[in-house]
């Protein structure tokens, strides 16, 4: 599957995936595999007048010795080889200004769930993927968006078709627990997208595949 550009500014895929660092390549890498459709792009500017919400300013808490840098590292030189070799729609220096969760059609036919505003359009898609995202900012983007989340935030963001990964609740994720996130995320939507057998699934290297 690949995204589908519509007149206007406007483009449809089945994800928009919210980052380019490790987590971000290593769910699109997934969705590849699994035959879903996503747009990658570089970062969060901002989600309404006045409040920023930058998924690649906060604080890196992990990955502090050489052994788990250089980890880290070659999973991204890996995922990189990956999101080329296989042409994944990775658009660097493109950044979501706002995101706008979509109402379902009057008639109940199906509708894109998400409208990602950028500077060069709007990109809609029935999932969204965040990365590297704190709890906090998280709570405050669902609050500014209308919803409800409550305690069970994943529960309410899934039903919402949004999902995270490289997300931890006090530091960020070993890149071992971010590929484990990324797989999980990879296998949910593309249970939704396929609800009647998964199609038989790319090949992968080793980072996809590494044990939680």
């Amino acid at each position: 599957m690949s995204s589908m550009p519509l007149y206007g500014g406007i483009e449809r895929t089945t994800a928009v995936v919210i980052g380019t660092g490790l987590s971000g390549l290593a769910v699109a890498s997934e969705l590849q595999r699994r035959g879903v459709a996503s747009i990658i792009v570089d970062g969060l500017d901002l989600l309404g007048a006045g409040h920023p919400a930058n998924t690649s300013s906060l604080q890196r808490c992990d990955a502090a010795d050489a052994a788990s840098l250089k980890e880290r590292n070659e999973i991204l030189r890996h995922l990189r080889n990956y999101a080329a070799s296989h042409k994944l729609d990775v658009r660097n220096n493109i950044r979501a200004l706002q995101l706008d969760h979509l109402e379902a059609g009057t008639d109940g036919s199906p509708t894109e769930q998400w409208a990602v505003q950028t500077p060069g359009g709007v990109l809609l898609a029935d999932h969204l993927v965040l990365t590297r995202c704190a709890h906090s900012q998280l709570r405050r983007m669902l609050s500014q968006l209308g919803m409800a989340a409550g305690q069970n935030l994943m529960a309410a963001m899934h039903a919402l078709g949004m999902y995270l990964v490289g997300v931890g609740e006090l530091i960020t994720p070993t890149p071992k627990e971010v590929l484990r996130q990324a797989k999980v995320v990879g296998q949910a939507i593309s249970a939704k997208v396929y609800p009647d057998g998964i199609p038989t699934l790319l090949p992968g290297g080793f980072a996809l595949a590494a044990p939680a």
